[in-house]
């Protein structure tokens, strides 16, 4: 008599190739169609791949998630489950144009997969990232505390505690100041 195999079958990343900017709004005809459908036992995760970025404008810190891979989604699904059928209604989707190997879908290397997916968790535990990253050499003006009203260079940036060393001019004197990249604005 056989044996049953009694392993289980794990689940794989698929790369699906969607209209740039409407990513989210996939994803969740996607979550609709797979709850609809029952496939949720085998089509376990739909993800679009982001990661927090922070701008900061007027003094104030604005937050926001940027795509990390525009214009696809990644599905992680068991590979022995994911029939034409599917892989059909799937790509039915508006605004869907195709799996990566189209009918055939082709799952992701682990390497590849854990690579992205280690992005988007560092990205929730590490807080967020600052899109336009202050750069030693460039003007700031100081727009909170006693340099006030101040323009000055910035000498080191040191992202990890969010703060910055300019180098202001007072009474024609260079003099060093340790800000918080709140208290500075970018000049245009």
């Amino acid at each position: 008599m056989p044996k049953k195999q009694s392993y289980e079958e794990e689940g794989k990343w698929y790369s699906l190739r969607v209209i740039s900017g409407k990513e989210r709004k996939i994803k969740e005809r996607i979550d609709l169609e797979v709850k609809r459908s029952g496939w949720d036992s085998f089509i376990t995760q739909v993800l679009v791949p982001t990661e927090k970025v922070y701008k900061i404008r007027g003094g104030k810190k604005v937050i926001s998630e940027r795509n990390i891979l525009p214009g696809y989604i990644l599905i992680e699904a068991l590979p022995s489950k994911l029939s034409g059928e599917i892989v059909q209604s799937i790509t039915n989707i508006p605004n869907v144009i195709h799996f990566l190997g189209r009918n055939q879908p082709i799952p992701m290397r682990t390497a590849e997969a854990n690579r992205m997916l280690g992005k988007v968790d560092e990205s929730q535990d590490a807080g967020e990232s600052l899109i336009e990253p202050f750069i030693v050499g460039e003007t700031v003006k100081i727009i909170d505390g006693p340099f006030s009203e101040f323009v000055g260079d910035i000498q080191e940036v040191n992202e990890e505690k969010k703060k910055l060393k300019v180098i202001v001019k007072i009474f024609g004197r260079g003099t060093e100041v340790e800000l918080n990249f709140m208290q500075v604005e970018k000049q245009a």
